[in-house]
Order: C-alpha cells, then sequence, then structure tokens
C-alpha cells in the first residue's frame, strides 16, 4: 500500500473544518492537520493577490486521491482550489498502518 499528503487551501477555518469533517467520516482520510494564518502571494485574473489563508494537510491511501479530490471540488468555495499530492515515500510503520485502519478500501 502507498500513501501520500495531500494539501489544501481554504479561506477560512471553519470551511477547513467542514471538508477535514466530511472527509474524515466518508473514511477517504485518515487526518487533517489545519494551520491558520498563512499567507499567499498569488496571481488570479492578471492581477497580484495577498490572503490570509487556512492550509489542510490530510493524509490517506494514493488510490484514494481521486475521490478526496472529487469532494474537496464539491466542498470548496474557490473556483480553482489548490489540491496537491505529494507522496509519502517513507514513514513510521505505527502510523502508516493507523492510516490505513482509519481510511477505506
Amino acid at each position: 500500500m502507498t500513501y501520500c499528503i495531500i494539501n489544501c487551501t481554504v479561506s477560512n477555518r471553519n470551511d477547513g473544518i467542514e471538508i477535514a469533517q466530511k472527509l474524515i467520516e466518508k473514511r477517504l482520510i485518515a487526518c487533517c492537520n489545519i494551520i491558520d494564518n498563512i499567507t499567499s502571494l498569488y496571481t488570479w485574473n492578471n492581477k497580484l493577490n495577498k490572503d490570509n489563508e487556512v492550509l489542510l494537510i490530510m493524509k490517506t491511501k494514493t488510490q484514494l486521491y481521486s475521490q478526496v479530490e472529487d469532494e474537496i471540488k464539491k466542498l470548496h468555495s474557490y473556483e480553482v482550489p489548490e489540491i496537491i499530492c505529494t507522496p509519502i515515500i517513507a514513514g513510521s510503520k505505527d502510523y502508516l498502518n493507523w492510516i490505513e485502519e482509519q481510511t477505506e478500501g
């Protein structure tokens, strides 16, 4: 089994909690770290933007990535949300086993 970390930014903590709870309830992710008050700089519609956002760091099985992405897109307020998947190449066996137990499939 392979595992990954999915990063996603949201506009506020409440949106992040809602997304994380729904993904956990559906057993698509094992857990989510929510990091408040990050500053994001980016260009959108030819304009430089600087926004305060919240970062979600989610752990799951790689095979569930597409389902997680689809669910985030349904729930997210952004037109084009950041959804980035990074493979976990190594980790504590106990922790990876816990991810396995907490997610579907």
